[in-house]
């Protein structure tokens, strides 16, 4: 190992768009669906209000992929039940919030915590009872949407307080109150921008940039001292610029609507956590390492059992997450709350670059899957393209991303 000479692959803008091919493929759609959208005169997708509902409408599917993406990458596993979850997860929230009076913290410590519990109960028959994640997920997909059903008496709670709705739906910095009162509740800034607004929203991005910018250097000066393998300088270099750009443009589109949603705090805080966890830490590496040869991991050392429960205790966290975001954004806990979530997941993670096979992915192309798949759902929805075709064209986007997966990995054995 300390022999092992550093590899620098080669660099230059071909090498940046190979590493971030879809990221450039969303762009690439992003930009189709605004001449589509143009052309039909059906306004623009780069509206900052569109933007801005683009990542409000669709942050529960990023943050449920960051926690599918660990259960996938322990051998191409999945978990059927988070739908379910964040339906049985947000009924409770109803009942401690509305019903009850809980105080907002209490009511979320608790969901998070019968979140966990529920990961845990999966957890525990996968690992250490050994029965396949299919069939456990399975069936706990059917048991907890009964028994959200029963929770809610099959009728939606509503409404929420608004101290809980500012946690997960106010926006950063807050309107002014000349503003709100000019425009309303739903600010889109048609002819009016708030100054304050639009410089504290460019200037936390520019911080964002700058960290990004900071962070991307350290971990490659430590790639580099251990040896690894690392991109080209002109690589490195137009992988900073290109994102760079991204993020800016990102702020300015927010900046230009109700400023950064606070759900993309929580988000930008979950993508970090998680990215660090599964890339710098030794847990992390134990995902990858059973998803690349589970009894070459076991015979290393790895406690593959613990690994599982691991995974799946923390899909039943995340899945706890996701519902507190959902349930705020719909101001309603609902039974039919988060049907078809665990399709949105999988498929993210899928599209996003995780190998069907596992020990392949990671949390940033998770999330860009996620993204993708909102910007598909937005655009087709903005087009009038009707829900059945919908679904279709998810659905051979979805068996595309998996045909490459597998497409690519015959190659590489072939070589």
């Amino acid at each position: 190992m300390a022999n092992r000479k550093i590899t620098r692959t080669s660099g230059g803008l071909q090498a940046v768009l190979k590493n971030n091919t879809m990221i450039v493929i969303l762009v690439g759609v992003m930009l189709l669906f605004e001449v589509l959208i143009r052309i039909t005169g059906h306004g623009s997708l780069f509206a900052p209000a569109n933007i801005t509902n683009i990542i409000r409408q669709n942050a529960y599917v990023a943050i449920l992929a960051t926690g599918m993406l660990c259960c996938i990458l322990t051998g191409g596993n999945i978990d059927l039940s988070v739908g379910s979850v964040v339906a049985l997860v947000g009924a409770l929230a109803g009942v401690f919030i509305v019903n009850w009076g809980w105080p907002v913290w209490l009511a979320i410590i608790a969901c998070l915590l019968i979140g966990t519990m529920i990961g845990a109960f999966h957890g525990f028959f996968i690992a250490f009872v050994h029965i396949p994640p299919f069939i456990t997920t399975l069936a706990g997909m059917l048991l907890w949407r009964g028994v959200a059903t029963i929770v809610l008496d099959g009728r939606p709670i509503a409404p929420f307080p608004e101290k809980y709705l500012k946690l997960f739906e106010s926006f950063l910095p807050n309107p002014s109150k000349a503003v709100t009162e000019k425009f309303g509740e739903i600010l889109l800034f048609d002819e009016f921008v708030d100054k304050y607004t639009l410089m504290i929203t460019l200037i936390v991005s520019l911080i964002c940039v700058l960290l990004f910018i900071i962070l991307e250097i350290i971990s490659r000066r430590n790639k580099i001292k251990k040896n690894y393998t690392v991109s080209s300088t002109g690589s490195f270099i137009a992988k900073l610029v290109f994102l760079s750009i991204v993020i800016m443009i990102l702020g300015q589109f927010l900046a230009r609507d109700r400023g950064i949603p606070v759900v993309l705090i929580l988000l930008g805080v979950i993508i970090a956590a998680y990215s660090y966890f599964t890339q710098n830490t030794v847990p992390g590496r134990y995902l990858y390492a059973i998803g690349g040869n589970a009894k070459a991991a076991k015979l290393s050392g790895v406690n593959t059992d613990n690994v599982m429960f691991f995974a799946y205790t923390n899909m039943g966290f995340i899945a706890a997450v996701a519902a507190l975001v959902t349930i705020a954004r719909l101001n309603s806990a609902q039974p039919t709350a988060g049907q078809n979530y665990e399709m949105d997941a999988i498929g993210s993670c899928f599209i996003g670059g995780a190998s069907a096979y596992g020990g392949t992915g990671t949390v940033t192309g998770a999330v860009v899957g996620a993204v993708f798949m909102g910007v598909l759902n937005n655009g087709m929805s903005i087009l009038g393209i009707d829900m059945n075709w919908q679904r279709a064209v998810k659905g051979l986007v979805l068996l595309a991303a998996v045909i490459f997966d597998v497409v690519s990995k015959k190659k590489k054995t072939a070589k």
